[in-house]
């Protein structure tokens, strides 16, 4: 194959996203989240195992053919790393350096409020019907700060779209205002 021409890079984000996400047992909406998330921007996926988890395995290979198409449709100049599926005490102990935060439908403070524009963040999202109770607490324990995406209850993958949203829009408005 031989390069014709290159195409300008897109200005790099000012922070990093890694989500770990409990995927849901229709594997055609996590397929979904991945394409949305590489178009809006994300760094990391992280599908975790939990308690609640209904999907134990991924197809990763055609998973990754996801991100490539996605990546070239959005013009976006950076492909997501996608990892393989891990045990929630995996991810909890794993390091991260950033804010780390859990989404869970039990949180008093919302994510728009939480985080800090510029700041890189590892966020879990919960299996269909949430997190159990303890995973909830042992986050909590381990410096993970508990947080909302609303009053809506939502689907797992589109909580995940949500993230992605809420940190481009607010890490744009900072960018924006201050004139960049």
């Amino acid at each position: 194959m031989k390069v014709e021409h290159a195409l300008p890079q897109p200005d790099r984000r000012n922070y990093q996203l890694h989500l770990a996400v409990a995927p849901p047992k229709n594997n055609e909406r996590f397929e979904w989240f991945l394409e949305k998330a590489t178009e809006i921007g994300i760094d990391e996926i992280t599908p975790i195992l939990c308690r609640h988890s209904e999907r134990k395995e991924l197809k990763l290979e055609r998973m990754n053919k996801i991100l490539i198409s996605a990546l070239k449709q959005s013009w976006n100049g950076k492909l997501p790393q996608l990892n393989s599926m891990i045990e929630y005490d995996k991810l909890i102990s794993s390091g991260f350096t950033g804010t780390r935060y859990i989404c869970t439908m039990e949180a008093e403070k919302k994510l728009s409020d939480c985080y800090h524009p510029g700041e890189n963040a590892l966020v879990m999202i919960g299996p269909e019907g949430d997190f159990h109770a303890t995973e909830i607490e042992h986050a909590i324990q381990s410096g993970f700060i508990p947080v909302s995406l609303g009053n809506s209850r939502l689907r797992t993958e589109t909580a995940a779209l949500l993230v992605c949203a809420i940190l481009s829009t607010i890490n744009q408005s900072t960018h924006f205002v201050s004139g960049k």
